[in-house]
């Protein structure tokens, strides 16, 4: 019996492992259950031995996906030093990123998708967006206040679509200019944040 729960296991880790590279290269519609048992070597009815819908393996093969962009993601700044903002849009905001969509970020990937698909799958990307959410404001170097907040909220949806727009733009010119524009512009916000702020001259009675 412990044999049978083991191979079960495998094989439900196998489902899931194939499902978040399909997702993450091809997009959630692509997903078929019919195809995807067949790439596992199992039967489109043993699919329900493992989820109750296809619902439920959407959701853990995006929650698999994040963590796996997550991991990469991580490996890529290994020995990088503390994160900071400039570091944090280096990483993201790169042609090694841009080029390959099937070993990167999977919100980038997967935003418009999950928009449309059902709370379960949507939770588990707004789990993980708060966690780089938190990363952004901690990179900021202050206190995490409203204004922090906002800008992560900003720099990483202009960061999520410059890397989608520079995916449409595969080939052309604009592919590098849309990431570096995107670069730029929140590297400026982020020092008119931190930029002192100017007393104005007292004025005479």
């Amino acid at each position: 019996m412990g044999h049978s729960r083991t191979e079960k296991a495998q094989s439900r880790e196998r489902i899931i492992s194939a499902a978040a590279q399909t997702i993450r290269e091809r997009g959630i519609d692509a997903l078929s259950i019919g195809e995807l048992m067949r790439s596992v070597g199992l039967t489109h009815g043993a699919f329900y031995v493992h989820f109750e819908s296809r619902d439920a393996l959407v959701a853990a093969a995006l929650e698999r996906a994040l963590l796996d962009g997550e991991a990469a993601s991580a490996a890529a700044r290994r020995g990088v030093g503390k994160r900071t903002v400039k570091s944090i849009l280096n990483n993201y905001l790169s042609r090694a990123h841009r080029d390959a969509p099937g070993a990167g970020c999977a919100v980038a990937a997967l935003a418009g998708d999950v928009a449309r698909s059902g709370p379960a799958t949507r939770r588990a990307m707004m789990q993980k967006m708060d966690n780089y959410l938190a990363a952004m404001a901690e990179a900021q170097g202050g206190a995490p206040d409203e204004q922090a907040q906002d800008f992560s909220l900003a720099a990483w949806s202009t960061m999520v679509g410059a890397i989608a727009l520079s995916r449409v733009f595969a080939g052309d010119p604009r592919s590098d200019r849309v990431l570096a524009a995107a670069r730029k512009m929140i590297l400026d916000q982020e020092q008119r944040l931190a930029a002192p702020a100017v007393t104005p001259p007292a004025t005479a009675p």
